[in-house]
């Protein structure tokens, strides 16, 4: 078998072509049917159970899963396995969006008389508007396609990306309808980048407790680098006597005091502090203090608590084991 390079990606731009089309070409048929979809959607009490077999049952996965995870409940079903008892995770609460270019799938227009009988509002997503599925549906989207990318005019190719395409329209305008925010989305993604993001807060990464770099303001500079030695963070805070925060000291500070050539024994730390200690509550977000950190250059934050107390200190190899940044 003789390889042809340049037919090879000859196919593979007109497979991008036809599938392009395929997906521009569904916008002109959406319409009061998708509307009617997305509100029918939108005011369930249950879940939306998609069905599909084959490649399609592939795409309904998928669907079901950026449903999830959007915020609008969501299950798959295989209609295999529906016809042996899982017809029993649908409820009347529920909502069928059942898949199928043809429309004519056996296992699943086996299902539709259950799926009426049942009560639960059924949408189809077929190329075929006068299918079996399509005439059983209470909606039907028009997912055809004039034709597949395949050679053959035979593998599910330009007719899955369509479906895959119009589910997630109707999973974007269902996002939006339920006004879902990058918070909830973060909650549906805890162990992701963006979970992290959202929702780790400073007190979850901070030091706290006898690991927090302090002195009081009248500490001698022996007393002041031994606290910072001690702890480890680069940094010390300077507070008076009810927690409050009066500067900070840190190893650039020293260097460059040790560069003027003054006796350090005779300092304490109120004559050494930085003035204005860049600070941050203990209920922001860890990327807040990330921002603050790269926005003035430095590496460590005081935490407050709500009282604007020290009761933290937080710097940027916190927040890289936290995976903030």
């Amino acid at each position: 078998m003789s390889f042809d390079s340049a037919r090879a990606l000859r196919l593979a731009h007109e497979t991008l072509d036809i599938e392009a089309a395929a997906v521009r070409g569904l916008q002109r048929r959406l319409g009061e049917s998708f509307v009617r979809a997305v509100a029918l959607l939108l005011a369930l009490n249950g879940r939306v159970v998609v069905m599909g077999m084959g490649k399609s049952g592939h795409v309904g996965r998928k669907i079901t899963a950026t449903l999830a995870s959007t915020g609008t409940p969501a299950l798959f079903v295989h209609p295999a396995e529906a016809g042996h008892g899982d017809m029993g995770m649908i409820q009347p609460q529920d909502a069928v969006l059942a898949i199928s270019h043809s429309g004519e799938s056996d296992e699943l227009t086996a299902l539709l008389p259950l799926v009426k009988r049942l009560g639960a509002p059924l949408v189809a997503m077929t190329g075929q508007p006068r299918s079996t599925l399509a005439r059983y549906a209470d909606l039907v989207l028009d997912s055809g396609v004039e034709k597949e990318a395949c050679p053959l005019n035979l593998a599910p190719t330009a007719s899955t990306a369509a479906q895959l395409a119009l589910g997630d329209a109707l999973a974007m305008a269902l996002l939006d309808a339920r006004g879902f925010r990058a918070e909830d989305f973060a909650r549906s993604h805890p162990g992701g980048a963006l979970g992290r993001r959202l929702l780790t807060r400073v007190a979850d990464v901070m030091r706290g407790g006898d690991a927090v770099p302090r002195v009081g303001a009248d500490a001698d500079i022996g007393a002041l680098m031994h606290e910072m030695t001690r702890k480890g963070l680069g940094a010390a805070a300077v507070e008076q006597g009810d927690g409050r925060v009066l500067g900070i000291f840190t190893d650039g500070d020293l260097r460059r005091l040790v560069e003027t050539g003054r006796d350090l024994r005779a300092l304490t730390a109120r004559e050494v502090m930085h003035v204005g200690a860049r600070t941050i509550r203990e209920d922001a977000l860890a990327a807040e203090a990330a921002e603050l950190m790269e926005q003035h250059r430095i590496t460590v934050l005081l935490v407050l608590d709500a009282q604007g107390r020290l009761i933290g200190a937080v710097n940027s190899n916190d927040l890289m084991r936290a995976k903030v940044i």
